[in-house]
């Protein structure tokens, strides 16, 4: 048996792989967990011994196929549950992140299986990220890139949010800009400011730290997410 540290240790090496590529360096698991380098250290010990993770001097962590099944689990048991929060119990997608965290480690595979069910399995959460499939098959990469990495005029879809930051997600539902959205970048300010006009034509200026957690592909290339994250207060 997994403690839940161990499984949020597991889950967050799972997601900064993802995005960056293994090795995970121990300071990056650390910021992301907010925990120091030593205690972190003393986990990876822990998941190395139990064949999770392998780890190379001054390099990182990597997951092992075991570790990465673990993480897919535990991905899965959150992203439904943030979607049956936001589609059954009307949660808005800025609340459904804590308690998923809170549950995921406790619901059983029928829970899990009965939730898809109930939802019809959904293949993204509220937030426009990818559910593992039920046989916990590897996430193919969406090749979606932040808005901060475009340009003036460019014509793209939201595809998926960051969901670490409520107040950010309460101020993008505020602003209409949610999974499936499209977006034509209006300007970049050198201070990173990015400001971007919707579908409404209503213009939205954007701070840099909001701007690089909202991913997108081009309008031309990309479908809506889903609209899972419509069900909220978006």
């Amino acid at each position: 048996m997994l403690s839940d540290v161990m499984e949020d240790y597991l889950k967050t090496i799972y997601q900064i792989q993802a995005r960056s590529g293994p090795p995970v360096s121990t300071s990056a698991v650390a910021d992301a967990l907010e925990k120091t380098p030593a205690t972190v250290t003393s986990m990876l010990g822990n998941l190395e011994d139990r064949g999770l993770v392998t780890r190379e001097k001054y390099k990182g962590a990597e997951l092992t196929p075991e570790g990465e099944t673990v993480a897919l689990e535990i991905l899965r048991h959150h992203r439904l549950l943030e979607a049956y929060l936001a589609e059954h119990l009307d949660y808005s997608w800025s609340e459904v992140h804590d308690e998923a965290d809170a549950l995921e480690h406790h619901i059983s595979e029928e829970f899990e299986r009965r939730v898809a069910e109930a939802l019809d399995d959904p293949v993204v959460d509220p937030h426009g990220d990818p559910i593992p499939s039920a046989d916990l098959a590897p996430l193919e990469d969406d090749e979606a890139t932040p808005l901060t990495a475009h340009e003036v005029d460019d014509r793209v879809v939201v595809s998926r949010v960051s969901d670490r930051d409520r107040d950010e997600l309460e101020y993008l539902a505020d602003a209409g800009i949610t999974p499936g959205t499209t977006l034509e970048v209006v300007d970049v300010a050198p201070f990173g400011m990015v400001t971007v006009r919707t579908g409404s034509d209503a213009e939205q200026s954007l701070p840099e730290s909001v701007a690089e957690a909202i991913y997108v592909r081009p309008a031309t290339d990309a479908a809506p997410a889903g609209g899972s994250a419509e069900v909220s207060d978006a």
